[in-house]
């Protein structure tokens, strides 16, 4: 792993210790307080065939992961935050969570059959890449889907990656938009939206 150039979540954990356990409480009490908390995995869930295969990127404490998989789904999620795997594996037992850097993923080499109907990355997990490894990572997402994959994003503006440039590294990167919209609640995407949510396919 030397010479990996480290996301900026890790670079933000490195300056503060306790903020992976500050996000994993926060979402837990969320949960607690009957917060909707699931509204990507709704939107995920309506796109799948019962029994499809999903890769949770960025997972987090598996709160997205967590819900298909209760819903009848094959769940992997990857995440590089340790201490956020851990919560998912505490909380939602079932999926396969692995501690992985999505720059750098390589599921077959964990045993992992990379063929996954469905790969959402949601929780601004994008804003959180190191802005070099951008393109590597929406090109690990194109390689690791199935023939008729769909790869879904979400994530807000203003925090550091431009929804312009962000589509066109995605389309480098092999994947086809099918749909933009500016909620996970399905309202449409226009120059004004404050947030992204893109369905993507392989170009090919």
């Amino acid at each position: 792993m030397s010479g990996r150039t480290p996301s900026r979540w890790e670079e933000l954990t490195a300056a503060d210790p306790a903020h992976s356990k500050w996000y994993v409480e926060r979402f837990r009490r969320l949960a607690a307080e009957g917060a909707d908390i699931v509204g990507e995995a709704r939107l995920i869930d309506a796109m799948l065939d019962r029994g499809s295969r999903v890769l949770d990127a960025g997972c987090g404490p598996g709160r997205v992961g967590g819900y298909l998989h209760d819903a009848g789904h094959v769940v992997v999620g990857v995440d590089v935050d340790p201490v956020l795997i851990a919560a998912a594996e505490h909380d939602h037992p079932g999926p396969t969570w692995i501690v992985g850097d999505l720059a750098e993923l390589d599921l077959p080499a964990r045993n992992l059959t990379a063929d996954f109907d469905v790969i959402v990355c949601a929780g601004n997990v994008m804003t959180f890449l190191a802005p070099s490894t951008r393109e590597a990572v929406l090109a690990g997402f194109a390689r690791n889907l199935a023939p008729r994959g769909r790869v879904v994003t979400g994530f807000g503006a203003d925090r550091g990656y431009e929804f312009p440039q962000f589509l066109t590294d995605a389309e480098n990167a092999g994947l086809a938009v099918d749909l933009l919209l500016s909620t996970w609640d399905l309202r449409p995407f226009t120059d004004q939206s404050d947030f992204l949510v893109a369905v993507f396919s392989r170009a090919d």
